[in-house]
């Protein structure tokens, strides 16, 4: 049986001394294995949606495999306790994640997407090249604010984090949502792949604030502008620096700040203070 995204509670709301008991919709969050060729490589906290979308997010942002066409299948599995998204890659690509994981310094993770040593969470990037276009700040809030349009879960929840696909004009053409703002991310990634989309064509606008692991994976995808409502971390800005991103934080209110390569944004400055 598939399993829920939203779960229905009760509870009681305490204001000023006063009870009262209320019913809510709460989001759900479900072991998701992501297994390839048999054998697991990360176990997330996950909303249980577009799963496919998220197993080829994953694989791509992660590194297991560089095109999608290294995934000869892949199926999402049901269970009582969790969900597999099980992919199957050529033998070209199973090898080289055997061998990745045959390297891989010690058996603890270090909590980055499930990655086995902290060598793997300074991964080299590559370097963004100019994408050759440029979004306007108003076509840029305008995505973050019109995201809120595409998050069903959210509206019933108000617990989920979004990631959205924008086109230089602002128009969203893609959104997708997770309790986990990489998982999100790595949706949106899948999404775009599966659509034929090119990534480099637009920006990511997502809800939440800017960690490394997504200026990581929004490099490794190809996506040259990451916006978000919230605030980014300083090693999010070095490292977007360092990889070409121009990365937007604070984009609400009627404003934005401009972190990191600003001529990809029409501000009229040359560089940012």
């Amino acid at each position: 049986m598939p399993h829920p995204t939203v779960a229905e509670v009760t509870g009681l709301a305490l204001r000023r001394g006063q009870g009262r008991h209320v019913a809510r919709a709460l989001p759900e969050e479900v072991p998701v294995a992501v297994v390839c060729n048999g054998t697991t490589q990360a176990v997330m906290m996950a909303s249980p949606a577009d799963l496919e979308d998220f197993a080829l997010g994953f694989a791509l942002s992660e590194g297991f495999i560089t095109d999608p066409a290294q995934i000869e299948r892949l199926e999402i599995a049901d269970h009582a306790q969790g969900i597999e998204a099980r992919l199957w890659l050529d033998a070209e690509r199973a090898e080289a994640l055997a061998a990745r994981r045959r390297a891989m310094a010690g058996p603890v993770g270090c909590g980055l997407c499930g990655i086995d040593s902290l060598d793997q969470a300074t991964r080299p990037l590559p370097h963004l090249p100019a994408p050759g276009w440029t979004m306007t700040p108003t076509a840029l809030l305008g995505a973050a604010e019109a995201l809120r349009a595409h998050q069903p879960i959210h509206d019933r929840t108000l617990g989920v984090h979004a990631a959205g696909f924008v086109a230089p004009d602002g128009t969203i053409r893609l959104a997708r949502e997770d309790v986990g703002r990489h998982n999100a991310l790595d949706k949106l990634i899948g999404a775009l792949r599966r659509a034929g989309i090119d990534p480099a064509g637009g920006a990511v606008v997502m809800t939440s604030r800017l960690s490394m692991e997504l200026v990581q994976k929004t490099v490794v995808a190809g996506v040259p502008v990451l916006a978000a409502v919230s605030v980014p971390t300083g090693y999010a800005v070095r490292l977007a620096e360092a990889a070409g991103l121009t990365l937007v934080g604070c984009a609400r209110g009627g404003g934005l700040e401009v972190f990191t390569h600003p001529a990809r944004i029409e501000t009229g400055e040359n560089d940012v203070a």
